[in-house]
């Protein structure tokens, strides 16, 4: 019996991240802030998909936003191939553009309607690209355009002639034209259609294994997630409640809330593509609403939702324990309790 390949490396680490916002309003010396991220521990392995998934308002694309450099976190660690991005300047973050893009959940608001296709794809090379000659731009867009599904031949149109699923394509061109290392996908298919939705992640798990990147998978949707992704990270009010590979997480849900955002998914959320024929009625909702995160509940966040709650709940914030290999959940009443590091 072959022995088990070793794990990948650890290309990007996160530990204690917080980004905490300021309140807005009409009050604006109201004191206290929106604790969008706290205490938030994460990482990523080389050529690995991680899934990120939690309810709308759970710190999600606050996180994304934060890793690739465009919201500054307000303390701890973001460390990519042994440097340091949570003090880097932004000035210094230019380098590391080519290796770090993002695909937006907005196929369309994320285009600029005034540049043509061209324009926008190329624009990454003529930025962080300076060796790759001008003369060299249109073949390598033409050439990204038909990797994506795309016709070269639109590179004289504009963002707003295109339907959601064809504009998220260019996104995608727009973002590998310059062979980025990790790829972070924000709720980069919600806003289509169930049918062009699988289409999109068809494609990202090929561009994947023709490329060999990295992948930050952002969804709610998580019969895409069991899909797609390799290991998954379940938040809830800014903090990990449990981070576990695909097929133990969803075999073995160990996390109150996990087991509730399963139970209110649709059914049948079983590891196959997405489409129409596998879209299904909802089973019942997750019970109440999440708490404000400008005045999250003491100890467990999730207590004020929890069937399991109990004194200590509120008492004292669980850390996240080992319950299995590289199986990690935030709950007082889960076994094995060694603290993770």
């Amino acid at each position: 019996m072959p022995l088990p390949s070793p794990p990948s490396p650890i290309i990007l680490s996160v530990r204690h991240l917080k980004v905490h916002f300021r309140p807005r309003g009409i009050w604006p010396r109201r004191r206290g802030s929106i604790q969008a991220i706290e205490d938030l521990h994460l990482d990523l392995r080389a050529g690995e998909t991680l899934g990120i998934v939690g309810e709308s308002g759970c710190g999600k694309s606050t996180l994304a936003r934060t890793l690739i450099g465009l919201q500054a976190p307000t303390s701890g660690s973001i460390r990519y191939g042994g440097q340091e991005l949570a003090t880097l300047p932004r000035k210094e973050w230019r380098p590391l553009r080519r290796e770090l893009q993002m695909v937006f959940q907005d196929p369309l608001g994320s285009l600029d309607p005034r540049m043509s296709i061209g324009q926008i794809v190329a624009e990454p090379l003529r930025e962080l690209c300076p060796e790759i000659p001008a003369s060299e731009h249109p073949k390598q867009v033409a050439a990204m355009l038909r990797r994506v599904g795309l016709s070269p031949d639109i590179v004289d149109r504009h963002p707003g002639e295109f339907s959601g699923g064809q504009a998220q394509r260019i996104g995608i061109a727009r973002a590998l034209i310059v062979r980025p290392k990790v790829l972070i996908c924000d709720e980069a298919v919600s806003a289509l259609d169930v049918s062009v939705r699988a289409q999109i992640v068809n494609l990202l798990a090929e561009l994947r294994q023709e490329y060999g990147l990295t992948l930050i998978f952002i969804a709610h949707d998580l019969a895409i997630v069991r899909y797609l992704c390799d290991r998954v990270l379940v938040m809830y009010l800014g903090r990990v409640m449990e981070q576990a590979a695909a097929e133990d997480l969803f075999s073995i849900p160990r996390h109150p809330y996990t087991r509730a955002l399963m139970a209110a998914a649709p059914a049948g959320a079983e590891a196959q593509p997405p489409g129409p024929e596998n879209s299904k009625k909802k089973r019942k909702a997750l019970a109440g609403d999440m708490p404000s995160a400008e005045h999250p509940p003491m100890g467990c966040v999730f207590h004020t939702r929890c069937p399991l709650m109990e004194s200590t709940c509120v008492a004292s914030v669980p850390g996240l324990r080992r319950v299995g290999p590289e199986h990690y959940a935030a709950c007082h009443f889960v076994a094995a309790p060694e603290q993770f590091r």
